[in-house]
């Protein structure tokens, strides 16, 4: 017999299942930068977090029982780390051992999209390190946070990121 369906729609959406607009996770991690950039609705589902969406009201909202399902599941955990590892290549940023930093390769081209001031990504960023911290990646969302604030705020772009963004992302992680 076939398990039964998860009635948590952010575990049934890690499972294969679809988002509100019909989109797998599958399809949306195959998506084009441009495309990533352009869709503003499938990062709630990407990176949802305890609270609600102001932007998107068929967020769904990370409950106990999801932070439990995400626990006991590593498949879940290594999906949403390829979510992850996804956007962190979006930023033109990558995994090296255990930090993040700038990719040289990805980071000049990558950053001109969001690396500007008041840049809708800078939302996107706290909420993949929030999102990322309550579902199990801590360690992955604390080495984002030291990129974003001590390679990009305290370095040659810092003057693109505003006080305000610079307060979020240091509060993104508890």
């Amino acid at each position: 017999m076939p398990p039964a369906p998860a009635t948590d729609p952010i575990v049934a959406f890690f499972q294969g299942g679809r988002d509100p607009a019909g989109r797998t996770l599958a399809e949306i991690l195959a998506w084009s930068d441009d495309r990533l950039e352009a869709v503003h609705d499938y990062i709630q589902w990407l990176f949802p977090t305890r609270q609600p969406s102001g932007v998107n009201p068929d967020a769904p909202i990370v409950s106990d029982a999801t932070v439990a399902a995400f626990a006991a599941d590593l498949v879940l955990t290594d999906r949403l780390r390829l979510a992850f590892d996804r956007m962190l290549a979006f930023y033109g940023l990558r995994r090296k051992g255990r930090r993040i930093e700038l990719d040289p390769s990805g980071f000049p081209l990558r950053s001109r999209v969001w690396l500007r001031p008041g840049n809708h990504n800078h939302l996107r960023l706290t909420r993949i390190m929030q999102s990322a911290a309550a579902l199990g990646l801590r360690a992955d969302a604390l080495a984002l946070q030291r990129c974003l604030l001590e390679d990009i705020c305290a370095g040659p772009q810092g003057d693109t990121v505003s006080r305000r963004t610079v307060a979020f992302w240091s509060d993104a992680v508890d």
